[in-house]
């Protein structure tokens, strides 16, 4: 069934699409698990069928992905030794479900969850047209909408919009957040895989402007809704979060805006030593030094992982 994207109209399944979900895991099994028994109620609901679901491990403590191998038997494990980030992790599963024949691959964060009816919605935008490439839906966290998508993160501080109700229609974004967002084979197969420098937070901003230089649009689609429990990684986001968002605007400068850079360099290094005054004017010294931390080493050019240097 075919509908005007801007009526909040029920979505016929997309029985033809071959849907695999990928969902990254480190030391949130209960989290995982959680956002799976949403997965097994999308066919039960008869929004969409049964995806093939590939969820990795990026080197969690023990008891590590067992528990999830026990309860979710039909669920394809990659289990990785080290922490290979939000984007080395997804392309473990993305390598895997490329390979199965998957045609379009939803990229799922283990705190969140979304109804089989947005799917289908998403499915039907990403094949309505051959120059949409991602597909988002609005997220929403305790009664709000936290995100309708994002902006270029080398020019603005707060990139995801944060609208008071919907978008009346399709809304094309700059990028599609990772915390779920719908990505189509033939994107994978022109641009590669996510971007792993990057680590945690940029890779999809980074793989959505890759995407428009070849054609593709990214777009969120209002009939499709997500829920984000922010409150799961609070603390994280005092830390290392900051950190990475923060260093990774570098790394995005660096690579798409090169004519730009020394103007956009000195513009976040400004804001950051604003932010850091801030911090230390609170005595929240650990905020502070994370600040610190993502600057010099966004300058430096320092990318992957560097959760222990950022916590010691």
């Amino acid at each position: 069934m075919v509908v005007d994207p801007g009526m909040h109209a029920p979505v016929a399944p997309a029985a033809s699409t071959k849907l695999a979900v990928v969902i990254v895991n480190w030391n949130a099994v209960q989290d995982t698990a959680a956002c799976l028994r949403s997965i097994r109620a999308w066919e039960a609901a008869g929004g969409v069928g049964r995806p093939t679901v590939w969820v990795v491990d990026n080197g969690s403590r023990p008891p590590g992905i067992e528990p999830i191998r026990h309860e979710f038997p039909e669920v394809h494990v990659v289990q990785s030794p080290v922490n290979r980030g939000f984007g080395g992790g997804s392309n473990l599963g993305i390598e895997r479900a490329l390979a199965s024949g998957a045609k379009a691959i939803l990229l799922l964060n283990n705190d969140a969850s979304v109804d089989g009816a947005s799917v289908a919605a998403m499915l039907e935008t990403l094949g309505s047209d051959p120059a949409v490439g991602v597909v988002g839906p609005t997220v929403w966290h305790e009664g709000r909408c936290v995100s309708a998508g994002g902006r270029d993160i080398a020019r603005h501080g707060r990139t995801h919009l944060r609208l008071p109700e919907p978008p009346a229609r399709l809304l094309e974004v700059d990028y599609v957040p990772g915390t779920v967002a719908l990505v189509k084979r033939e994107v994978f197969d022109r641009l590669g895989l996510l971007d792993e420098d990057y680590f945690f937070g940029g890779e999809m901003a980074d793989l959505c402007h890759r995407a428009r230089r070849l054609g593709f649009r990214s777009v969120t689609d209002p009939r499709a809704r997500a829920w984000h429990d922010l409150g799961r990684s609070a603390r994280e986001r005092q830390t290392l979060h900051l950190y990475y968002i923060l260093r990774n605007r570098f790394l995005f400068v660096r690579k798409h805006y090169p004519r730009q850079r020394a103007w956009l360099f000195a513009c976040w290094t400004a804001r950051a030593a604003l932010s850091g005054l801030v911090a230390l004017g609170g005595g929240n010294w650990t905020r502070a030094r994370a600040v610190a931390l993502g600057v010099v080493d966004g300058l430096r050019g320092r990318v992957g992982g560097q959760n222990e240097r950022v916590l010691s």
